[in-house]
């Protein structure tokens, strides 16, 4: 099984647990006399063989990651990092570059006139390269997930 694969059958494990959560919070409790729809007895049994599943599953794909290379980025764990980091700093670059080129209304000359204390050029451009950063890395880390073999 490729790694990709298994990404998808664990995001579909997740859902399942969810779908069952509901299920069984709605079987419960009955009204007296009358039957759940669902026996909870069997959704339990059904939850705890995903999440045994589900388990194994996620241990595989963390083996994976760990073993994997990714050239220069170390592992493909390592390479997972990197996004956590570069989004939030791609955001902060924008935000700044956007608030540094707000100017507000002003009425009469008397008003006071504000100036930008960055390179908003600059940041904007740090913006866009983190971005293009994070595009990059996401696609070789999908490449990978396409072409590893899953470790079990």
């Amino acid at each position: 099984m490729k790694l990709a694969e298994a990404l998808l059958l664990r995001a579909d494990y997740q859902k399942r647990m969810s779908k069952l959560r509901f299920r069984l919070v709605r079987s419960a409790q009955v009204q007296e006399g009358d039957k759940p729809a669902q026996d909870p007895k069997e959704l339990l049994a059904e939850l705890e063989q995903v999440a045994t599943d589900l388990e194994r599953l996620i241990q595989n794909i963390n083996r994976t990651n760990s073993v994997s290379e990714l050239g220069e980025s170390g592992t493909l764990t390592d390479a997972l990092a990197t996004p956590d980091l570069l989004r939030p700093k791609q955001d902060i670059y924008s935000e700044l570059a956007s608030h540094a080129t707000e100017t507000p209304g002003r009425v009469s000359r008397s008003e006071i006139k504000f100036q930008s204390t960055v390179d908003v050029a600059a940041i904007q451009k740090q913006a866009d390269d983190l971005a293009v950063a994070h595009r990059e890395l996401d696609t070789r880390i999908q490449e990978a997930n396409w072409h590893l073999e899953l470790k079990e």
